[in-house]
Parts: C-alpha cells; sequence; structure tokens
C-alpha cells in the first residue's frame, strides 16, 4: 500500500508543477528538479521524507514491494 501511495503522491505532484510551470511561472520547474534529485538520493541512501511521512501516518508497507502476486 505504501507503494501506491507514494507513486501517486509523487505523480500527482510532478504533474502540478509541470502545470505551474506552464500557467503561473517558469520557475516552478524548480520544484520538479526538487522532486527528480530526492528519487535519485533515496535511490542511493534508501531514505525518503515522503516514505517517513506515510508510515508514521499509518500507511502499512508491502511484504513484497513492487513484486506482483501471481
Amino acid at each position: 500500500m505504501l507503494n501506491t501511495y507514494f507513486r501517486v503522491i509523487v505523480g500527482t505532484m510532478v504533474l502540478l508543477s509541470v502545470v505551474l510551470t506552464v500557467y503561473v511561472n517558469p520557475n516552478w520547474m524548480w520544484f520538479t528538479v526538487f522532486i527528480g534529485v530526492n528519487l535519485i538520493q533515496s535511490a542511493f541512501t534508501k531514505w525518503c521524507l515522503l516514505e517517513t511521512i506515510l508510515v508514521k501516518l499509518g500507511v502499512k508497507k508491502e511484504a513484497k514491494g513492487c513484486a506482483v502476486n501471481p
């Protein structure tokens, strides 16, 4: 469940930042850059602030991660 919430939130933030960049101000692109850098950082450190927040809010981690159960 955590993986699903994470993907929905990050995807929404990326799309929102693109819309804000196009319709409000080009400087909103820095928000997209921040999201990308955070994702790359979390791949190396295995730590992500969003994941920590979601766990504290009570979202359960999956036992198998991204694996699909047949």
